[in-house]
């Protein structure tokens, strides 16, 4: 026999081998073995599992069983549990969540009738209203593939989407019917919003936020390729022929449906902010884990009143949408965003959670004072930031006038979520974007891919679960040993939280010296005269590229480019200061709030 060290190192490979095949067993949608008791606490806190009666027990975990993390689970099982509760309300009223799910059994079911099936492309090209939400839902139900356009993409941009993706039917809202024109004229067409004679429809604001009446550099008319006059009146004509979706709703069967084959895929589209938008696909989750990370810090509950004001078409107002399902809570939408309107909402309907992106923050600070004060907002637990930078003075001055409630969460299209900051985060570290939470990994790397230390700046790094599959039209985000390149450049702090330098292609390179535009960009907007601030490098003979800073003032504020530039120089490296500032009366933003720096020159 061999020594007693022998034996337990024969016994500790054992149980090491042992442990090793437990951690890779799934347990459905709770993930592997050793994440159960993490995932079953997380939902428990978060109100998701609750006593109740072994009838309905055995239906949810069957439910569960067979939809997955599917956004169709969340309604199912809110169906089962809790019938009669509102799971929407939008302009046209209330839908229960047992209304929600027979309406979407009979949008699926007519949609099939149609002969749209599983892995067939739905685009849906829709605000933030009752038929994005019930025609995500069915295309769910289906196995279909749900793509979301940006309402604020020009004509050209969709018609190269359409073809890129090849949808077989279209989704949309009657005042999108000119931008259509020459994107999905083969595709069978459903009309899920009409204007009913209400006048021309607002458009989208110069600053990126639906609401205000301003049109948005992003659509503007008249280029070589938007669809010509004609074309523009024949679809708009089409439309008033065009399948109401609230038709198909009505014609369908409420039965249930077959979960499809696979779990349902969602193509969200890149900002564009660089050039043509690229579709990023992704499935649903193979297990809640994702979701029980984000409850263990984000107090999200079930069955609370969450307004999103994020658009829906986006990664964060969609990603919100399918936490609100999980949870059975109820979603209350508004088409367009308007600062007041979104406090009124939230005070009225004594809302716990606010999904906004940072320039509706913006937004709607900017009201009058006596406007603010005069909406209570103590029921406000959650304010869900994300979809671009959230400036450190914008989150002081949000938690300063609304409480302790903010989370910046910052991600991309691809990657999902990297880090969550919570308000203890901001008031510590106001610009930071947090930390990773559980199951996600971020790493800061150097040029040669070798991991930097805290306070190094280097390109961002992340996975998980949550991660993309690639873009549609082929290719992936750099890949580094299985994690995915953010596009950003960044530093981690000695308390493990992120702050984002920049994006990987805006570094300037000026004298020789690497110059990110963001510090530039959070100093000057710390200015009190300041609302808003870009930093962009142009060509110079001399250095190569030069800073050169556009600035919003505040209503009634004055600052000269002097000063501006004084204010950089007594607090950064001279190389560092711009040698020109512009002063301009509003940034031009696209429809989630992210500055289009291509546009200022």
């Amino acid at each position: 026999m061999g020594d007693g060290s022998s034996v337990r190192g024969m016994f500790g490979s054992a149980v090491g081998g042992a442990a090793g095949l437990l951690g890779k067993v799934q347990l459905g949608p709770l993930g592997s073995l050793p994440e159960v008791p993490f995932v079953l606490k997380a939902l428990y806190d978060a109100g998701i599992i609750e006593p109740s009666d072994p009838s309905t027990a055995l239906k949810v975990g069957t439910t569960l069983l067979r939809w997955g993390a599917s956004p169709a689970t969340g309604v199912a099982v809110g169906a089962i549990k809790h019938p009669e509760r509102p799971m929407l309300i939008d302009e046209l009223g209330e839908l229960s969540y047992a209304q929600v799910h027979e309406r979407t059994n009979a949008l699926a079911n007519a949609l099939r009738e149609e002969g749209i099936g599983e892995g067939d492309g739905i685009a849906i090209m829709c605000r933030n209203h009752r038929g994005f939400v019930e025609a995500t839902l069915a295309a769910a139900k289906l196995g279909a593939t749900a793509l979301y356009m940006n309402t604020a993409f020009a004509a050209p941009q969709l018609k190269g989407v359409v073809e890129r993706e090849q949808p077989v039917a279209l989704v949309y809202d009657q005042e999108f019917a000119g931008l259509l024109a020459e994107a999905g004229d083969e595709l069978k067409r459903y009309v899920a919003w009409r204007e009913d004679g209400e006048g021309e429809p607002e458009k989208e604001a110069a600053d990126g936020v639906p609401g205000e009446a301003e049109e948005s550099g992003e659509q503007e008319a008249g280029g070589e390729d938007d669809p010509s006059e004609r074309q523009v009146a024949e679809a708009e004509s089409r439309a008033e022929d065009d399948h109401p979706l609230e038709a198909l709703i009505e014609s369908g069967s409420t039965d249930d449906l077959a979960p499809p084959g696979e779990n349902p895929r969602f193509v969200i589209l890149t900002s564009g902010t660089t050039g043509t938008p690229k579709g990023a696909q992704r499935s649903a989750p193979s297990s809640l884990g994702p979701l029980a990370a984000l409850f263990s810090i984000i107090p999200l509950k079930a069955g609370q009143s969450t307004v999103i004001a994020a658009p829906l078409f986006h990664s964060w107002g969609f990603a919100h949408f399918t936490l609100a399902t999980a949870l059975e809570s109820t979603i209350r939408l508004r088409r367009r965003f308007d600062p007041e309107a979104t406090l009124e909402l939230l005070a009225s309907s004594e809302a716990a959670a606010l999904v906004v992106v940072p320039v509706m923050m913006q937004r709607i600070l900017d009201l009058p004072r006596d406007v603010l004060d005069g909406y209570e907002l103590a029921d406000l637990e959650v304010t869900a930031a994300s979809g671009s930078a959230l400036p450190g003075e914008l989150a002081t001055k949000w938690m300063d006038t609304f409480g302790e409630n903010l989370y910046n969460l910052y991600g991309s299209t691809e990657v999902a979520w990297a880090t969550i900051a919570t308000p203890e985060d901001l008031r510590a570290a106001p610009g930071t974007s947090g930390r990773a939470p559980r199951g996600t990994v971020v790493k800061i790397v150097d040029p040669d891919d070798q991991e930097l230390p805290s306070g190094e700046t280097g390109r961002i790094f992340v996975g998980n679960e949550m991660a993309f599959e690639g873009y549609t039209g082929g290719g992936n985000k750099g890949d580094l040993e299985g994690l995915l390149s953010s596009g950003d450049v960044g530093h981690m702090d000695d308390e493990d939280r992120l702050f984002i330098d920049g994006r990987d292609n805006e570094m300037i390179v000026s004298g020789g010296e690497n110059v990110f535009p963001r510090e530039i960009e959070d100093l000057l907007s710390d200015h009190d005269s300041v609302k808003e601030v870009a930093v962009i490098g142009v060509s110079d003979e001399k250095f190569g590229q030069r800073l050169k800073a556009f600035v919003v003032l505040r209503d009634g504020a004055s600052l000269d480019a002097d000063e501006a530039k004084q204010h950089v120089k007594s607090n950064l490296s001279n190389f560092k200061v711009p040698r020109e500032v512009e002063f301009i009366d509003e940034l031009p933003r696209n429809a989630t709030g992210k500055v289009l720096k291509r546009e200022l020159d």
